[in-house]
């Protein structure tokens, strides 16, 4: 296989990965906000949890931007993804800060502190 063929293969695993971990977020602030627990609040969690331990273990970057450098990946904020630069120029903090709103109003939920 091509390396043209393996980045575009690394950009949309990671695109992949990005819009369910979005999705995850969004699933955790709408069960902090209104109370929802079920089954796909514990498939967000795991999920948040993964990507949290494996990003961590690789101090803070994602293992697959190193992947599509590898493969042919230049520059920019985006270059790992399919996604544009203006869309994710700062996701980290958007979606972390998200998260947190999340697990906190969860926690508060689940410890009777919100109705």
């Amino acid at each position: 296989m091509s390396d043209a063929r393996i980045l575009a293969l690394v950009r949309g695993v990671h695109s992949t990965v990005y819009i369910m971990m979005v999705a995850s977020i969004f699933l955790l602030l709408y069960a902090g906000l209104t109370g929802y627990v079920g089954p796909w609040l514990w498939v967000a969690l795991g999920l948040l949890a993964v990507e949290a331990v494996v990003f961590a273990g690789n101090g803070l970057k994602c293992p697959l931007t190193a992947l599509a450098v590898r493969y042919g990946a230049t520059t920019g904020y985006a270059f790992d993804t399919i996604l544009t630069e203006r869309t994710i120029r700062f996701t980290f903090r958007f979606f972390s800060v998200l998260m947190v709103i999340g697990l906190v109003l969860l926690t508060l939920r689940w410890a009777g502190v919100l109705g």
